[in-house]
């Protein structure tokens, strides 16, 4: 399609052509009902198929087991932050978290208003541009639960392991790797993402959660945050994000036709790997992250100066690649190469490294 640009954007991220024709062919009139999916009822009968058929393909496609229930949310990944601990805190009133950027930070720091938080692990002495091993980790046995964030987007790093906490319950904030490799839910407790980078427009939040663990918030728990009253009330004790969640049941038709999650960590494993070769190779980037901790989903890189890559990313973006410029905290580029950026955008990105680099080098 014409005036397309490739949005590298760390989200919303791009959506597949297809899904957003599809969508734009049923958006007047949904499946002969006269009405748009904006426009209908959450208690339609009509709706109420969308919900199930969504719900159903998600746990297909992550493998979801028995025993977990599947939340539709609002309120964003970072509603979680204190949805956690107020859901999970109160068994021992302790809990472990692991700060490897941002996200990780600011959840850490929210939990911390409703208990004791030990720092089990963190990366910032070396500007969180690695992921801590497991020997690195520090596991309380009395903590009520051990919380890590699976991708940092602003630091461009990834765990490429699950940490064994033992018993203690794993609550992993997925929100920017999700659907791209395949997860072992049964090894977790909670497991959330905010849908705006892998899965559908923002504005949905989709939280697994291990039904044996809700039901012990703090009493002081919103309704609205309550794990229990959202697994009793199936997510819609008040209006779900109805379009959302529409738009991610039509992302996962479209990423069971790529070949599902491992079809999909082969295509993604391919993407970086082609980026990060090229930046390797190249005389003026540098990657700040460390190699064995690179994430998949965020590639962080610079050059010399802040000049270089002031002139990058306007270059760039003229030649249609568009928010390739780091987050303001960091500076430098970052290239989100989520399920929806086409191979053919960053085999074109990468012949514009290449070019770039032999005309400023």
């Amino acid at each position: 399609m014409e005036n397309r640009v490739y949005n590298f954007s760390a989200g919303p991220s791009m959506l597949p052509q297809e899904v957003l024709k599809r969508a734009g062919a049923e958006i007047l009139n949904y499946q002969g009902s006269g009405m748009s999916v904006m426009e209908m009822s959450h208690r339609s009968k009509v709706f109420q198929k969308i919900f199930d058929d969504t719900q159903a393909k998600f746990r297909k496609a992550l493998k979801v087991p028995e025993g977990y229930k599947i939340l539709f949310l609002q309120g964003g990944a970072s509603t979680q932050f204190s949805a956690v601990p107020m859901n999970l805190m109160e068994r021992t009133g302790r809990a472990d978290y692991v700060v490897t950027g941002n996200f990780s930070k600011i959840a850490c720091q929210e939990a911390l208003k409703y208990g004791d938080v030990t720092l089990a692990g963190a990366s910032a002495d070396k500007n969180y541009t690695y992921i801590p091993t497991q020997s690195q980790i520090v596991v309380d046995p009395m903590a009520s639960y051990f919380y890590y964030c699976a991708n940092n987007t602003i630091y461009g790093t990834e765990w490429q392991y699950v940490p064994e906490t033992g018993a203690v319950p794993l609550v992993c904030d997925m929100s920017s790797n999700i659907l791209s490799r395949p997860v072992d839910v049964s090894k977790y407790g909670v497991i959330f993402a905010g849908a705006q980078k892998n899965m559908a427009p923002a504005g949905l939040t989709v939280v697994i959660v291990k039904e044996s663990l809700a039901g012990s918030e703090m009493a002081a728990t919103p309704l609205m945050l309550s794990y229990k009253v959202m697994i009793e009330k199936d997510s819609m004790y008040n209006t779900p994000p109805c379009w959302c969640i529409y738009m991610l049941g039509l992302m996962l038709d479209w990423l069971e036709e790529q070949g599902g999650v491992e079809g999909m960590e082969k295509i993604k494993h391919n993407k970086a790997q082609m980026l990060y070769d090229a930046l390797d190779a190249s005389k003026l980037f540098t990657c700040p992250a460390e190699a064995d901790s690179r994430s998949e989903m965020n590639v962080v890189f610079r050059s010399a100066s802040e000049e270089l890559d002031a002139k990058f990313v306007a270059e760039a973006t003229a030649a249609g690649f568009t928010n390739l410029k780091g987050h303001r905290s960091v500076g430098g580029m970052r290239a989100s190469i989520y399920n929806a950026m086409p191979t053919q955008g960053v085999e074109k990105l990468v012949d514009f490294i290449k070019a770039f680099d032999k005309t400023n080098g």
